[in-house]
């Protein structure tokens, strides 16, 4: 998996990538502390909080279809800039005593909103370094390997640099790590290459949502997202109810090793299936094993339990990436790999807001195993015919990256022609 580091081109734009998606893996945080320390409020501060998701989820199609619109350099650079400036400003705002919440809404909203697609806009600049099939899977994993690695550095660096400082300083320091990432990214040549699409190339029906079976991949991969977003709240709910509140960090980072651990096996496996049927596995096999760790009452069980659900958790994200690579026309990728994370975001963000009621109502291990449930159940929705060519290998292959189907061409000449789904 790491060989796709050798590939020309490959470090010089993955690791400024890196550095620019560290941001938004620091700026929740970032965002808490800062309105909390100003307001004295927990409540304002979620609201704040709440206000920068929601913003980042609902834009990230728009801002994603934007960069296959009018390229990585011109588009990223855009975002990267108001985002820092937003960053910026609440630095400024939170630095002054008795500011209005109002300022820190907005501006929550504003930063949520310009988020530069960094994650989206790699794996394109890995699609276009790679050949479809083994070697573009490995990139994939490597990418959401490093990617789950981030979301467990970030929050520490961040909480580092407030304690050492202020909040103020954390958010300048986000807004300069954006800054400094995306524009390492879109000077390189790789992604310099990606210049946008003209609307006059783009065919009628050519959007990701259009395009034969992929709506139904979101929904499964919202199940998905839906545990992760049970886990969340669950981990820390059942530290707190055995008096071991501490304990609720090594729960979530076992739960994060165990997804990083998940996406590096991913990516040493030479798959012989098509990217549907691994996806069923893996919705079912997340599912599954929720419901059993559900039923799990000690902390170390349940530690035990949460590295083994999230094994499944990189493992399925891929997949969607490797779908929306495969399937959705080319210019299209940034914002098919965009709806990736958006559904997963989607799913964890509503499953947050019910798992707190349910673990109110019933208990941690109930929240988890309707979302075990849940996610059982979406498996049935993933389009395997649609897909059946997706992401396969020929028997006997020495290696030269291509997919059994021929790369994305021929997948999606196979999905116009095959009636009806899975």
């Amino acid at each position: 998996m790491f060989a796709s580091l050798r590939i020309p081109g490959a470090v010089r734009a993955f690791i400024p990538a890196l550095i620019g998606r560290s941001a938004l893996a620091m700026a929740g945080l970032a965002v808490l502390l800062a309105v909390q320390e100003s307001t004295g409020s927990f409540t304002l501060a979620g609201l704040a909080s709440a206000a920068f998701g929601l913003a980042n989820v609902i834009a990230a199609p728009w801002r994603a279809r934007a960069v296959d619109r009018w390229g990585q350099p011109r588009a990223l650079a855009l975002l990267a800039v108001v985002q820092s400036a937003g960053f910026a400003g609440l630095g400024i705002v939170a630095s002054i005593p008795g500011a209005a919440m109002a300022w820190f809404v907005a501006l929550s909203i504003v930063v949520g909103v310009s988020a530069p697609p960094l994650g989206a806009a790699m794996r394109v600049v890995w699609s276009s370094l790679t050949d479809a099939g083994p070697q573009r899977e490995k990139a994939f994993s490597l990418d959401a390997v490093a990617e789950e690695l981030l979301f467990v550095a970030g929050p520490v660096a961040v909480t580092a640099i407030i304690v050492a400082s202020s909040p103020s300083v954390g958010l300048f320091d986000t807004a300069a790590v954006v800054l400094i990432g995306t524009a390492g990214l879109i000077t390189s040549r790789a992604s310099a290459a990606m210049t946008g699409t003209p609307p006059v190339a783009r065919e009628r029906g050519s959007r990701p949502l259009a395009t034969p079976g992929f709506l139904r991949v979101l929904v499964v991969l919202t199940s998905v997202g839906a545990v992760l977003g049970v886990v969340e709240i669950a981990a820390p709910a059942l530290a707190a109810e055995q008096d071991a509140v501490p304990a609720a960090g090594w729960l979530l980072a076992a739960f994060a090793a165990g997804s990083a651990a998940g996406g590096l096996v991913y990516g040493h496996v030479r798959w012989r299936i098509s990217l549907g049927v691994r996806l069923v596995v893996l919705c079912l096999g997340i599912g599954a094993t929720a419901i059993a760790v559900s039923a799990l009452g000690t902390l170390p069980l349940f530690a035990a339990g949460l590295v083994v659900l999230g094994a499944f958790l990189a493992p399925s994200l891929i997949t969607g990436y490797l779908v929306a690579d495969t399937v959705v026309a080319p210019h299209a990728q940034t914002e098919a790999s965009s709806w990736i994370n958006t559904s997963v975001n989607l799913g964890a963000s509503a499953a947050s807001a019910l798992a707190g009621a349910a673990i109110d109502a019933a208990g941690a291990g109930v929240a988890l195993l309707v979302a075990g449930v849940i996610a059982v159940a979406a498996a049935s929705v993933v389009p395997v015919r649609r897909l059946r060519l997706a992401g396969t290998a020929p028997a006997g292959d020495a290696g030269d990256g291509d997919t059994a189907g021929g790369g994305s061409a021929s997948v999606l000449e196979d999905l116009e022609g095959t009636p009806g789904g899975a």
